[in-house]
């Protein structure tokens, strides 16, 4: 029996929690975790059609990009739509889980998508996060330091970029003395004791904390293992936006590309010539003029996004080619992202796009 819980399972573990921005509110918005799921619909937004469209489609799980409840609910008294829907869900046992900001800075999340869609090659992250990261050293007896190294690495250690299992082991030299009510692995109560031992070193990502650890405890023939938890301030591999390169193509060209591959209803940009050539994109799903400094800092001609203000337009005019395309348009394909990740943990579960959706902003 697949539980919503599993489903929220699989989301976060391409999405964790502690990837979201501090101003978001991402994660289960209604309903009991512990219930049988019989079916998801996938939307951007929660809207009173899509809760009718769960309902028909006999759905008790909705999976949005949008949290539904953002700023908090003080009170349900059918006067808003939002407090509509949430009444409507509940009375209908119907759960609303949300994947935000921590889906935008996933590693394959909302930006990645979407570029990969415009054909972007060497994909890197635009904005990457810092202090998401820890490294734990141990140190272990030579005997032991290869299941160790392994336990770490299955309980997610160890990767860098496309690289996992990564490590570093140093050889050294370990003294204790075991005192009255020690049960030592090695040497003697009462006596000093020097052994040969592996100084093992892994970085892993902050929320896997509890999990490495446990793992490495459970695998340490030592009673008392020693070990630090170290925290980094080097930039990870999530982070929000992308940068990569294109295959040469008028930046006019491009961006009619992106008007036909988002259905967009038109396109806004300024700023250098578009009939030149481009081979550098930076994209970032949503609203994100703010990053254009750093899409210019990333060799970027072109940045495509969504909400981008007048003056945005003008600061920057000279300097790199903007595009709007719209901030629906520019996270449409997140449900793909839902989609994919649903489908390869659960197969076969019953999961669909809402078909009721549609975009808020008109094009006239």
């Amino acid at each position: 029996m697949t539980k919503i819980g599993d489903i929220i399972s699989a989301i976060e573990e391409r999405a964790p929690l502690a990837l979201q921005e501090s101003y978001d509110n991402a994660g289960l918005q209604l309903g009991d975790a512990t219930a049988e799921a019989r079916a998801a619909l996938l939307c951007i937004d929660v809207t009173e059609a899509v809760v009718d469209e769960a309902i028909e489609r006999g759905a008790n799980l909705i999976v949005s990009h949008h949290p539904l409840i953002f700023r908090g609910l003080k009170r349900s008294t059918g006067r808003t739509p939002i407090e509509r829907i949430v009444a409507k869900a509940i009375k209908n046992d119907i759960a609303i889980y949300s994947a935000h900001t921590n889906m935008d800075s996933a590693e394959g999340g909302v930006s990645v998508h979407a570029a990969r869609k415009i054909g972007l090659k060497n994909i890197k992250v635009l904005v990457p996060q810092s202090g998401k990261l820890l490294k734990i050293v141990t140190f272990v007896p030579s005997s032991h330091a290869e299941a160790v190294k392994h336990a770490m690495w299955s309980a997610g250690a160890g990767k860098i970029g496309n690289y996992d299992s990564c490590s570093y082991t140093m050889s050294g030299s370990g003294t204790f003395r075991a005192l009255d009510g020690a049960t030592p692995f090695v040497g003697t109560v009462g006596d000093h004791h020097t052994e040969s031992e592996e100084r093992v070193e892994v970085i892993l990502p902050r929320w896997r904390k509890h999990a490495v650890l446990a793992a490495m405890l459970a695998a340490h023939p030592y009673e008392e293992p020693a070990f630090d938890v170290i925290a980094l301030e080097n930039e990870s591999s999530t982070g929000l936006g992308v940068v990569g390169d294109v295959e040469p193509e008028s930046a006019l060209g491009l961006l009619r590309r992106v008007k036909s591959i988002f259905a967009v209803g038109a396109v806004s940009y300024s700023g250098g010539n578009v009939e030149q050539n481009v081979t550098r994109v930076a994209f970032c799903g949503g609203s994100a003029a703010e990053f254009i400094g750093d899409a210019i800092a990333a060799g970027a001609q072109i940045f495509i996004t969504g909400d981008v203000k007048y003056h945005d337009f003008t600061a920057y005019n000279d300097r790199i080619i903007i595009a709007n395309i719209g901030h629906y348009e520019s996270e449409q394909f997140t449900k793909e992202v839902f989609y994919d990740i649903i489908q390869k943990k659960i197969p076969n579960f019953a999961t669909y796009y809402s078909e009721k959706e549609k975009n808020p902003i008109n094009y006239l």
